[in-house]
């Protein structure tokens, strides 16, 4: 048993040992101090809010361009609408006034039609009494 308890304290103290030597180790060969790591991470995050703000203004600037481009198009579409209306709507009118003509002059040829059936027979000339 006397043998155990010696593996087990070598491996103990090599534990402990191999512990410190990594410690120091680290502590040697750190790139920089705590107050150092502190300053980088203070620039880091001044970086990325920088970088945030000038990405949030690429956002508004492109926004604001495709407002701008949208509110043109809509511009130009309702412009294109109104030609588009007053021409049909002149259009309809011309066609309106053909039709009316062409219903008048109809209805006048109904009425001439109607008056010429309803004329008196006395206005007719009149055969001759045929002599028998």
């Amino acid at each position: 048993m006397g043998n155990n308890n010696n593996d087990f304290g070598a491996f103990l103290a090599g534990f402990v040992i191999g512990g410190l030597v990594g410690a120091a180790t680290a502590l040697l060969l750190a790139p920089q101090s705590g107050e150092e790591t502190r300053a980088i991470i203070q620039e880091k995050s001044i970086e990325l809010k920088d970088k945030a703000e000038e990405t949030a203004a690429e956002a508004r600037a492109r926004a604001e361009a495709a407002l701008a481009e949208t509110q043109a198009k809509y511009d130009e579409l309702t412009q294109q609408a109104k030609e588009k209306t007053t021409d049909l709507k002149q259009r309809g009118q011309v066609v309106l006034e053909e039709q009316k003509a062409k219903f008048e002059e109809q209805k006048s040829k109904v009425e001439d039609a109607i008056a010429a059936r309803k004329k008196p027979i006395a206005d007719t000339p009149a055969e001759a009494p045929a002599e028998a």
